[in-house]
């Protein structure tokens, strides 16, 4: 069977990922000089926390030897490992890198999943559905593939400052960071590397109006996934899912919080909004 790698961009935890047959690699955040993998070291909330204390943390990939030894666990099988966006992270160049020169190099298929938190994790759960089945490497990287090119992204930041130091803005992005009293609607760019405008609204809510718009105008909601992550504020989660539900009673939504890198670089308070389309809709 394919052994199906991924990052803890897909908000599974190495735990989790161990009970349903999969390995998840720790993506790291450093607070006072102290590295914490999260899922591991340090949960959500106790990561909230040290950032409402005032600390202000980084965050990095995993550590090329622990991805190394990973592979090296499977020299023998056929893996496909399924990276967080190329760009919004190196977690993809670190898990390329760490093949090189290893002898079961060529059974090693790393995918740029060109997204992050909800859309991974479906991409996560198809991947490893298929392996179950039986399907080749080849077989689930052209699935992903399909479903990759169906993902859209808006992340509704409250503090902007967050997104600026974590450099994934474009210039013009960047520029926003004057404009708390409104609401940015930040979108991925076409090649997933970096966060820049999609809207600005006056309130939270218009904000989310706007990204409703946008799901209404581009999919078949009985064909999509929702995915809803945030930071710390379920009140206004439950507002956003009650949106979508009013206008369309069957949608699959899941919610789920974010992890503390994602914290790291959206700042706490930040919710995304994300779809893909269901493989067996």
């Amino acid at each position: 069977m394919v052994k199906i790698i991924t990052d803890t961009s897909s908000l599974y935890s190495p735990e989790e990922g161990r009970k349903l047959g999969f390995d998840v690699m720790c993506l790291n955040v450093y607070v006072d000089g102290k590295s914490y993998r999260e899922y591991t070291d340090i949960s959500t909330a106790d990561f909230l926390e040290l950032v409402k204390q005032g600390h202000l943390p980084s965050s990095s990939q995993p550590a090329i030897g622990a991805v190394m030894e990973l592979y090296e666990a499977y020299a023998d099988e056929e893996v496909v490992v399924i990276s967080m966006a190329d760009g919004l992270s190196g977690t993809y160049q670190s898990a390329l890198g760490a093949k090189d020169g290893l002898d079961n190099s060529t059974n090693i298929h790393v995918i740029n999943s060109r997204t992050l938190c909800g859309p991974h994790r479906y991409l996560v759960d198809v991947a490893v559905q298929m392996a179950k089945e039986g399907c080749s490497a080849s077989e689930i990287i052209n699935q992903l593939m399909i479903l990759m090119d169906t993902t859209r992204s808006f992340l509704l930041p409250q503090d902007f400052d967050f997104l600026k130091r974590g450099g994934r803005l474009t210039p013009l992005a960047a520029k926003l960071g004057g404009l708390l009293k409104i609401q940015p609607v930040m979108t991925q760019t076409e090649d997933g590397m970096r966060l820049e405008k999609f809207s600005i609204a006056r309130t939270f809510m218009g904000g989310v109006q706007n990204v409703l718009k946008v799901f209404s105008q581009e999919t078949h909601p009985e064909a999509c996934r929702l995915y809803i992550t945030h930071a710390g504020v379920p009140a206004q989660t439950q507002k956003v899912q009650d949106l979508f539900l009013k206008h369309y009673p069957d949608l699959h939504i899941e919610v789920l919080e974010l992890s503390p890198v994602f914290i790291t670089q959206g700042g706490p308070g930040c919710l995304a909004i994300q779809w893909i389309a269901d493989k067996d809709a």
